[in-house]
């Protein structure tokens, strides 16, 4: 069988038009503010999207929700601190190890990842309430383990019943006297998707743990890495770099992440953003309350890595760093020069989209295009409209009735700890130089004109579009890989690279070279046939045609 002969390219407005055309007329409605055909150029802004608002209901969403969120994404990666969640046993199983988040157990060897630890809150709990069932589970855990941390993630029906966990965790804090308990209300119901988890996470993971630390640690250029998840071991690759270069990474939040990184990271000087979506609250407050300064990176892409690694060096501006990233950086790129070489007479030409996540759909396409490869569609799962179009939109920003679920903490400047890092003097010249703080551009602007930005993808429209514009590979998350190979395209799985990675830095560039090149060119993918396609055996009209 000869593989399948793409369409000519459909214009993105006859797409869209396909797209809402199953819909009826007021879900099509709500979905046209959330697919946005990218009309940016130098002089004019981008249309707005619609995003952080809640699925319509019917409809077979991507999203994972608060809890998960909060505790598979946020907390899930640290090591030492026991993870308890308050519900019934399937909130915490489904949440144990699903992303693949890889950890370097420290000198204690304290690791508690591979245990799923839950109450597992029966008929009677719901009845009578399970406070009492929390207690000593909590009591359990510190006998067994006796832990430095021990976190509890509500669940739904505990929200819904009106269990007290933070009452019931301030006594036992209290009780151990030599274990931080504290607890999350992190209902899965209580946001538009898991991104409510991480704001929820952040202001807990702030408020209870850093800042415990005040011993000064070692290190020179010391900085804190935010939103790295180590999948697949990102984060060993971004860390071998930055140990490389001499640059002292105090805590990652929270790939590889331990209880005493957290406690220790107001002493960083210099806060390196990647995923901009979950973690730019804490990102801000280590700003306001600390002084730290916050910038944002991409180790994704070896391109990207070299200019994040320079941008940290020109922060610092010290010879003797910035002579030696130039030294790694040409230590790095002959080995990825060398495998795009290989590679690219094979990719140049292919096509992607890319479903992923607050930040990995943008951080993603630097890859690509050192492939020679070009982004069709993209979009997120969970992002907020500053995520597409930039963060100069957010004052603009209304707050919601779902927003208004979510705690806000007040930080101010600590009176003893407070000390900004760079005068303003030096701030301004830094920045008359180019240098950007607290800057973020956003998805759309790296999108070509005329590409589709969709927020919120789900299932009928990711099959939809793959059928329209057939794309050589595409990437997004365990929810919609098997539908999408049974389209008979290759699928890249970038929410926990299935058994694949690392993919940052510069060793992992090559990985990711040579994974998508046996994708996008083996010819299995040319001959699968999914059974409906073939015979189907039930077909059915909607209601509204």
């Amino acid at each position: 069988m000869a593989k399948t002969k793409k369409l000519v390219q459909m214009e993105a407005a006859d797409v869209k038009d396909e797209l809402l055309a199953k819909y009826p007329p007021k879900v099509a409605r709500k979905r046209a503010k959330q697919i946005m055909i990218n009309e940016a150029t130098e002089s004019e802004a981008p249309p707005e999207i619609l995003a952080n608002v809640r699925t319509i209901p019917g409809i077979i969403t991507m999203r994972g929700c608060t809890y998960a969120g909060c505790k598979g994404v946020i907390m899930g990666p640290t090591r030492d601190i026991v993870n308890i969640t308050h519900g019934p046993i399937g909130c915490g199983f489904y949440s144990w190890l699903t992303r693949r988040n890889q950890t370097e157990p420290g000198p204690d060897g304290d690791n508690y990842m591979p245990y799923c630890f839950s109450t597992d809150m029966q008929d009677q709990d719901i009845i009578f309430g399970g406070e009492k069932k929390l207690e000593a589970a909590i009591q359990e855990a510190y006998d067994l383990l006796h832990p430095k941390g021990i976190c509890v993630f509500a669940t739904c029906p505990v929200g819904l019943i009106g269990d007290d966990i933070h009452a019931v965790c301030r006594k036992m804090k209290e009780k151990f006297g030599d274990c931080n308990v504290f607890a999350f209300s992190c209902e899965g119901y209580k946001g538009v998707s898991q991104s409510a988890g991480h704001h929820i996470a952040n202001n807990q993971v702030f408020s209870h743990l850093v800042g415990e630390d005040k011993e000064q640690p070692e290190g020179e250029y010391k900085i804190n890495l935010l939103g790295e998840y180590n999948i697949g071991g990102d984060g060993f690759e971004i860390d071998r770099i930055l140990k490389k270069c001499g640059i002292t990474n105090l805590a990652t939040f929270s790939g590889n992440s331990s209880y005493d990184q957290f406690a220790r990271a107001q002493h960083a000087d210099l806060s390196c953003v990647m995923c901009h979506r979950s973690i730019n609250y804490v990102a801000d407050m280590l700003e306001t309350k600390y002084g730290i300064p916050w910038i944002k990176v991409n180790f994704i892409g070896a391109k990207s890595t070299a200019k994040s690694l320079r941008k940290i060096g020109e922060y610092f501006g010290d010879p003797k760093l910035i002579d030696r990233i130039e030294e790694v950086i040409a230590e790095e790129m002959p080995a990825v020069e060398e495998a795009i070489a290989d590679v690219l007479p094979r990719t140049e030409g292919k096509t992607a989209m890319m479903f992923v996540g607050g930040s990995r759909a943008h951080h993603y396409q630097d890859l690509f295009e050192e492939m020679g490869m070009k982004t069709l569609s993209a979009g997120y799962e969970f992002a907020h409209r500053d995520d597409y179009e930039g963060r100069h939109v957010i004052p603009n920003l209304t707050v919601d009735a779902d927003s208004r679920n979510i705690e806000e903490i007040e930080v101010e400047a600590d009176p003893e700890l407070y000390e900004p890092r760079k005068t303003p003097d030096e701030i301004k010249k830094l920045e008359e130089a180019g240098y950007e703080f607290k800057h973020y551009e956003g998805l759309n602007a790296q999108m070509d004109k005329g590409t589709i930005v969709i927020d919120d993808l789900n299932q009928y429209e990711a099959e939809k579009l793959v059928e329209l514009l057939k794309p050589d590979v595409f990437c997004a998350g365990i929810k919609e890989k098997y539908s999408i190979q049974k389209c008979g395209v290759p699928m890249k799985q970038l929410h926990s690279y299935d058994s694949g990675g690392p993919y940052a830095g510069f060793k992992g560039a090559v990985n990711f070279y040579n994974e998508i090149d046996r994708l996008v060119n083996s010819k299995v993918w040319s001959y699968m046939k999914a059974p409906w396609q073939e015979n189907p055996e039930l077909t059915a009209t909607f209601v509204w045609e």
